[in-house]
């Protein structure tokens, strides 16, 4: 790591454009919660070690968690090769817990009544760089600096989806998400098909990650208290999408091959949100701008699907591979 000084100054390289740092007061005296920013700050103690244990950023990771009924894992080893970037460090709250394993802390915050605090912090911990910046225009390469990646966040309800649609853009270089985000939302990531839940969120989180839910956090563990309860979500990578043959196997250089990945991921995923476009109507309905109604039929056909069948009756790999019978043949509606 280069000095606190240094890290301050790159810091801002990191982001579409830099933040202007604004003086604030002393660190002991924390700012208060911006509504605009969506910020709920997780003050109780108890659940900060259990998400702690959960990430296994916590000593005390093989002790019982919450409830009980999670398997314990072992604390990381104390030469990981991963940094972490923290979504929204506000106070440090869990910014600690993540600098005592030791690994590379790189703290995103928007906010720039909280940077003084986290520079003060990084004057005690040499391994925090503090990026002071919008998540959403951050260049996680550049931050990561060679590194992989693990991701720990306690994100604003109102952008969670486009914060996850941005980490998915590196998601070469991510291993771990772990996230606090409103429980509907979390059930949501991990819904399964057929269920009331599952939809076009659940196929793009479950596409790039595998989604557990881990335990749900109740309201008055904040401040200020959020109206809805929050849960812990850990996305771990790869998903379904290691497992699918989405790009050209047409052979290129490694720059055109990540960039033909990338095109063919998003064919994919305008596909799905084409699927769930209406969610009441059927796929032959929903794909119409795409293929004609019975070119949709032979193809849910090919793969042994009813003709009738809906998006969110459908998993991953069945959605890519009507995609691809589709693909394969390609006619549009008149």
């Amino acid at each position: 790591m280069t000095t606190n000084q240094s890290d301050a100054a790159r810091g801002d390289s990191y982001f579409v454009h830099s933040l202007s740092v604004l003086r604030a007061s002393c660190y002991t005296v924390p700012p208060m919660a911006r509504q605009r920013l969506g910020q709920h700050f997780l003050a109780d103690l108890h659940w900060r070690e259990e998400i702690a244990r959960a990430i296994r950023v916590s000593p005390h990771s093989l002790a019982p968690l919450a409830g009980g009924e999670r398997r314990q894992q072992a604390p990381l080893p104390p030469n990981d090769p991963h940094c972490w970037i923290e979504i929204g460090s506000g106070h440090g709250e869990m910014t600690q817990h993540l600098l005592s394993t030791g690994a590379p802390v790189n703290a995103i915050e928007l906010d720039p009544a909280f940077l003084p605090g986290l520079r003060h912090l990084a004057k005690q911990f040499p391994n925090l760089n503090v990026a002071p910046g919008d998540v959403l225009k951050a260049d996680i390469a550049a931050i990561a600096s060679g590194r992989r990646v693990r991701v720990y966040g306690n994100l604003p309800y109102y952008i969670t989806s486009p914060i996850l649609h941005h980490l998915f853009t590196f998601a070469g270089l991510i291993d771990e998400i772990h996230i606090v985000i409103q429980t509907e939302v979390a059930l949501r990531l991990a819904a399964q098909p057929g269920t009331r839940d599952y939809g076009y969120l659940s196929v793009v989180t479950q596409f790039y990650t595998r989604p557990e839910f881990v335990f749900e956090i109740p309201r008055d563990a904040f401040n200020p208290p959020p109206e809805v309860t929050s849960a812990l979500v850990t996305l771990r990578l790869p998903g379904e999408r290691a497992k699918l043959p989405l790009s050209s196997d047409v052979p290129s250089s490694k720059g055109k091959q990540a960039h033909a990945s990338r095109d063919a991921d998003s064919r994919f995923l305008d596909f799905v949100k084409l699927c769930f476009s209406q969610k009441r109507k059927t796929l032959v309905n929903n794909v119409r701008s795409l293929a004609k109604p019975d070119r949709t039929r032979e193809a849910l056909a090919a793969l042994k699907l009813r003709p009738d069948a809906r998006a969110e009756q459908l998993p991953v790999a069945q959605l890519a591979a009507l995609h691809s019978v589709l693909l394969a043949n390609p006619d549009s509606a008149p």
